[in-house]
């Protein structure tokens, strides 16, 4: 009894943290179900004492906080963000140190504790820039210079430690401009009174005054580079640069994803990126690489240096860039002899087979005297119609005639009945009947198959009450079925003006949370900014495009200024 009365008070004296209760197998498997459901995104991501997301395939041991520490907290991810509270503080870029002197108060007094040399607040005696006067302001009271600006003191980061144009004021390049713009304007007064003068005294030259117009236009064009060019002063070269700023890009010309494929890395394109739309491609501006190849003295360029190729491997000694004028010479004497020895050879063949009659041949039109082609001939001999394109024929048998038929089965139509219409008969492989079968047709006459049909039964005439009774009910019908298309009308109009309005509205939300979106990631940074490559990309609706419209804002807007206020 006296040791557990001993012991306990020591017990009841500790104030320990608990452990946490262990988990039971059920809730252990249902905290890993949850776990893989949130890495596959089923489930939403947990949240932390600040409301953010925490990244479900972050560790447990960096997101859960020790229990020995404080075992009620959730987890979180605050220790692994920058603290505001250690965070250092560094200057705006636009503080800076103010130069010179204040420039709103005189002083006309001697100040107590002053620099006694100049009269300055700012500075001690010891620190004053002036010159020492004889007699320093503390006893004379006059010529009291004016207070300096009272410095900040700056905090620079690494960047503004080293930013060499960190207080530069830019109103002073705006005086260098306005002072070159007054020379420029005092050299053309100059020079327009000097050509007066010139005028006045009637010594103007001619030459000079058609050189002095471009003057100043071309007093600097040897030093402008080509269009596409730049010098590289360091390595002593010329640079060609890819493209023309001005150009359109290969890759914009058409932006079908099944049109010619773009080399990003050769930056070449070599079909035409027009080949499906229609067009010629002597009505665009860009029509591939491979027509730039293939057209002019490409060429026969190809050819040339394919021949010198040739001729080097058996012995010849010519080049292209070397000796272009040796190589053309050699290239035609080659075409001339081979030309010849095709000749030759020919004749041999002929000579040793014959055969010479049948090459001698005339054309075989001429020979059997009958073509199928119609032409008709001037007096002079030439074409007046005629030598036009055959007509593409089907499988089919065309302008097959029969039974002393002129026309075809199908070329009359007359109630709903295919016929012939050189006799009007409606029944197929019939015999022609020529004008006498079109006067039969012409009276009343039922057609043959009509004429099959058996005739049906009269009906019984009806009693006046009963056709007043059939009038009566047809109105009726036809007044309900005005009703019905008129409310039928007017609910599906409603209906969709209301849709309309839905629709309009949802775009408009939709559009006002994309405007600030783009807002805040062209405030982020560059590198912070996330990759706009991995979303859905598809063509606007007419209900986007109108909130687009009217969320636009025009630079020509004379009110555009007062939008945000």
């Amino acid at each position: 009894m006296t040791e557990e009365a001993t012991v306990n008070p020591v017990s009841e004296g500790i104030v320990g943290l608990d452990e946490p209760k262990k988990m039971t197998r059920e809730d252990w498997r249902k905290k890993k179900e949850l776990e893989e459901q949130r890495k596959l995104g089923n489930a939403p991501a947990e949240v932390d004492e600040e409301g953010k997301d925490i990244n479900p395939h972050i560790p447990q041991y960096i997101s859960s906080v020790p229990w020995y520490i404080d075992p009620s907290k959730r987890p979180t991810l605050k220790h692994q963000r920058p603290q505001d509270e250690i965070e250092e503080q560094y200057s705006n870029i636009a503080e800076w140190y103010k130069r010179g002197v204040q420039e709103n108060a005189v002083t006309t007094k001697f100040r107590k504790g002053a620099c006694e040399n100049c009269g300055a607040m700012t500075h001690k005696k010891k620190d004053c820039l002036e010159r020492p006067r004889k007699v320093g302001a503390k006893f004379t009271g006059t010529s009291i210079a004016p207070d300096e600006h009272s410095q900040l003191c700056l905090s620079l980061d690494y960047d503004g430690k080293r930013d060499r144009w960190n207080g530069y004021d830019p109103e002073e390049h705006q005086r260098i401009v306005e002072e070159y713009a007054k020379v420029d304007l005092a050299k053309r007064t100059l020079k327009a009174q000097k050509l007066q003068d010139e005028l006045a005294s009637g010594k103007l030259d001619q030459e000079r005054e058609h050189d002095s117009e471009d003057e100043d236009e071309d007093k600097y064009a040897d030093d402008i580079d080509m269009p596409g060019q730049n010098f590289d002063s360091k390595r002593r070269i010329t640079v060609r640069n890819l493209r023309i700023r001005e150009d359109t890009a290969k890759y914009l010309r058409n932006l079908d994803p099944n049109s010619a494929y773009y080399d990003p890395k050769t930056r070449a394109m070599r079909e035409s990126p027009y080949a499906n739309t229609g067009k010629n491609s002597d009505e665009v501006g860009y029509a591939g690489d491979n027509f730039a190849r293939y057209t002019g003295d490409t060429i026969t360029m190809a050819q040339t240096q394919l021949f010198a190729w040739e001729a080097y491997e058996r012995g010849s000694e010519v080049h292209l860039q070397a000796d272009p004028t040796k190589l053309e010479l050699l290239h035609c004497s080659f075409k001339v002899k081979k030309e010849d020895f095709k000749e030759k050879q020919r004749e041999s063949i002929l000579e040793k087979y014959g055969g010479q009659e049948h090459l001698d041949a005339p054309p075989r039109e001429l020979l059997l005297a009958q073509t199928e082609d119609y032409v008709e001939y001037s007096r002079h001999g030439a074409v007046l119609k005629g030598l036009e394109k055959a007509i593409a024929r089907s499988k089919y048998e065309e302008d097959v005639l029969i039974n002393n038929h002129i026309c075809i089965w199908g070329s009359y139509w007359k109630d709903g009945f295919w016929g012939y219409k050189c006799c009007h008969s409606m029944v197929k492989q019939s015999y022609c009947t020529g004008e006498a079968g079109i006067r039969v047709n012409i009276s009343d006459c039922v057609p043959f198959e009509e004429g099959l049909a058996e005739p049906e039964e009269e009906e019984q005439p009806k009693t006046l009450l009963e056709m007043h009774q059939d009038k009566m009910k047809e109105k009726k019908k036809k007044k309900k079925n005005k009703k019905n298309k008129k409310h039928s009308s007017d609910s599906s109009d409603s209906e969709d003006e209301e849709k309309k309005k839905e629709k309009l509205k949802k775009a408009l939300e939709a559009e006002d949370k994309r405007v600030k979106h783009v807002d805040a990631i062209m405030q982020l940074d560059e590198r912070k900014r996330p990759y706009a490559s991995l979303q859905e990309v598809k063509a606007p609706t007419e209900e986007e495009m109108e909130a687009f419209r009217m969320k636009r804002c025009r630079a020509d807007d004379p009110m555009a200024s007062f939008l945000g206020q």
